[in-house]
C-alpha cells in the first residue's frame, strides 16, 4: 500500500491571472501558501486483479478502466494505463470551498500512481502534468496556481509566463516574521459550497471580452508583487490593506464571486478588527480569510459568528506518507 498526502492552498493575491487567456498576453503571478490540511490517496492491488475499484464520494468497481465515470480518475488511469488496483481518496475539508481541492486531488493522484509504478517524478513535473490533465485534456476553465501550489508546497511567489512556463519562487522570511503573519491570519468557513467552474467560466469570458476586467487583473498582479516586496522587506503593516484592495478588485471579475451574505460577513469583520481579507478560491462560498492582529481576533470571531478554522503553514507539498510491503 502507498499513501500520499497533498496540501490545500491559500491564495493571497493575484488569483485569476493564472488563466491562459490572461497570462499569455500579460503574464500573471500569485502569492500563496500551502496549509496543513490535506488530500489523502491510498493505492494497493485489488483482490480481483481483473477489476479496478475507486472510492471517493462514490464507489466505482469496473472491469475496464475505460468505463470509469469520475473524469479525473478516468483520464489519469487511462493515460498511465493503470488497472487492477483499489484507490481511495479522503480529505480534511469538503470540495467546493476555495482551497484548491480539485487540483490537490489531481496532483495527489499523479504522485500516487508514479510512486506505484516505481518512478520518481519532480514536483514541478507533477504540477505540469496536472495542468495538462485539467486544462488541456478535460477542458476545465481553470488556471495553474492550484496545481503548482499543492505540488511544490510552501509560501511562494508563482509566475505564469507568456510562453506557458511557470516559475515558483519560495519566499525566504525571518522565522519571527513568518510566525507573525501566520498568527495574524484568521479563517472562517461560511458553510456555502460552490461550483468554481461556473464562476471561472464567466470570468474567462469576461477577460476575453471586457478590457476593464483585464485591467483589474493587471492591478491584482501588481498587488501580489507589492505583498511580496513588503514581506521580503520584513514589513507586515500593509498586508491587510493590500488584501482588501485585491478583494475589491476580484469582486468585479464575475457576478458570482460574492453575494449579499458574504458581503455582510466581510463588512462585519472589517468593522471589528480586520484590516483586509478575501474569499478564497473562485468565489461564491467556502472560506473567508482575514488579516487581523492576534489580540483583536476574539472580538472578530464573536462578531462574525462563525467557527474559526485553525490552520498552519506547511512546506512539503505533495509527499509520501506511507509505503508498505510490495506484494505484486
Amino acid at each position: 500500500m502507498i499513501i500520499t498526502k497533498t496540501p490545500f492552498r491559500v491564495s493571497f493575491c493575484g488569483g485569476g491571472s493564472d488563466m491562459p487567456d490572461f497570462y499569455r498576453e500579460n503574464g500573471g503571478c500569485v502569492l500563496s501558501t500551502t496549509i496543513n490540511r490535506y488530500m489523502y490517496l491510498t493505492i494497493h492491488p485489488y483482490f480481483d486483479e481483473k477489476k479496478t475499484a475507486l472510492r471517493y464520494s462514490q464507489i466505482e468497481v469496473v472491469d475496464d478502466i475505460k468505463k470509469i465515470k469520475h473524469s479525473i480518475f478516468h483520464r489519469v488511469l487511462n493515460d498511465m494505463n493503470v488497472s487492477g488496483v483499489e484507490i481511495s481518496s479522503t480529505a480534511d475539508i469538503p470540495s467546493g470551498t476555495g482551497l484548491g481541492s480539485s487540483s490537490a486531488f489531481t496532483v495527489g493522484l499523479l504522485h500516487t500512481l508514479h510512486c506505484y509504478q516505481g518512478k520518481f517524478v519532480s514536483k514541478e513535473k507533477i504540477a505540469a502534468e496536472a495542468c495538462n490533465i485539467e486544462i488541456e485534456k478535460l477542458g476545465n476553465p481553470i488556471g495553474k496556481q492550484d496545481q503548482y501550489a499543492s505540488a511544490c508546497g510552501g509560501l511562494n511567489f508563482i509566475e505564469f509566463n507568456k510562453d506557458d512556463s511557470v516559475t515558483v519562487s519560495p519566499l525566504i522570511l525571518r522565522s519571527d516574521l513568518k510566525s507573525e503573519l501566520e498568527n495574524n491570519l484568521i479563517m472562517f468557513y461560511t458553510g456555502i459550497t460552490h461550483d468554481a467552474n461556473v464562476i471561472l467560466a464567466e470570468q474567462k469570458k469576461n477577460i476575453i471580452s471586457q478590457d476593464d476586467k483585464t485591467k483589474n487583473l493587471i492591478v491584482m498582479c501588481n498587488l501580489a508583487r507589492d505583498i511580496k516586496a513588503s514581506l521580503e522587506a520584513g514589513e507586515l503593516s500593509d498586508f491587510g490593506e493590500i488584501l482588501n484592495e485585491g478583494w475589491m478588485r476580484k469582486r468585479e471579475l464575475a457576478s458570482g464571486v460574492s453575494n449579499t451574505r458574504i458581503d455582510e460577513l466581510y463588512e462585519t469583520a472589517m468593522a471589528n478588527g480586520a484590516t483586509g481579507g478575501k474569499l478564497l478560491g473562485a468565489g461564491g462560498g467556502g472560506f473567508l480569510l482575514f488579516y487581523c492582529e492576534k489580540e483583536k481576533q476574539k472580538k472578530l470571531e464573536e462578531a462574525v459568528g462563525l467557527k474559526q478554522f485553525i490552520f498552519e503553514f506547511e512546506n512539503d507539498g505533495t509527499s509520501i506518507a506511507y509505503i508498505g510491503n510490495k506484494y505484486w
